[in-house]
């Protein structure tokens, strides 16, 4: 989408949005005023700040149309229809990130219009997604998932159980912060259960373990358990 487009879809969408849902409206009120003065070709220049709008637009037209289903049922069955971890992100996360408190939005979103933001694993992640893909699993990944709520990816295997996972390469110098902060995250978003996996980008076949580690969790791991996993 072109910047203009964007800016234009924003306020439909926030208009819209009134009606049907205020938590919605009310983020979006709040992301339209943090880029409605940007001039759309500085709006262009900003690579992720576009990504993250143009998810946002999604998420919010997707919602937007399951809300204005007459019926609960009706509303249920639409969820029901979409593959388990696009379930869980708009039956669950999405709305519970309209209606929570997100004290980490300002200071991330600010991160990703002065462009500190530099997506230096995006090429890992993308490499994962598709090895999961390829083996039968469905993944979400969002930017709000990733900044606010310690997940990079969504990711459900046969059993349709939704796993929150959060990869980093950190030493176990550092790693014990990142647990705690990642496990608090998960807990005041309600997340019932995460894996943190730990890998070496030195070893071969890295990408595989992480897939093979992870979808073997969506699978088996129990509710109420914050795994760390590390090679």
């Amino acid at each position: 989408m072109q910047a203009k487009d964007i800016k234009n879809r924003l306020k439909y969408l926030r208009r819209e949005a009134s009606i049907v849902d205020p938590n919605l409206a009310r983020r979006l009120d709040e992301i339209n005023r943090w880029v409605k003065d940007l001039k759309p070709g500085s709006l262009t220049a900003k690579k992720f700040v576009i990504l993250f709008l143009e998810q946002v637009i999604r998420d919010a037209e997707v919602w937007l149309k399951v809300k204005s289903l007459p019926t609960y049922e009706e509303q249920q069955m639409a969820f029901d229809a979409l593959k388990p971890s696009l379930k869980f992100w708009y039956s669950y996360l999405f709305p519970k990130w309209l209606s929570e408190n997100d004290s980490k939005f300002y200071i991330w979103r600010q991160k990703l219009m002065s462009g500190e933001f530099s997506a230096d694993d995006a090429d890992l992640i993308t490499s994962v997604i598709d090895n999961i893909q390829r083996r039968g699993g469905t993944v979400v990944k969002r930017y709000i998932a990733d900044f606010s709520m310690a997940t990079d990816i969504i990711v459900s295997s046969k059993y349709d159980t939704p796993l929150c996972v959060q990869l980093t390469s950190l030493s176990e110098e550092f790693f014990q912060d990142k647990f705690n902060n990642w496990e608090s995250t998960l807990r005041f978003w309600k997340i019932d259960k995460g894996l943190l996996l730990s890998y070496n980008p030195g070893i071969t076949d890295f990408v595989d373990r992480i897939v093979n580690v992870t979808l073997y969790n969506s699978n088996n791991l129990e509710t109420g358990i914050y795994l760390t996993f590390s090679f």
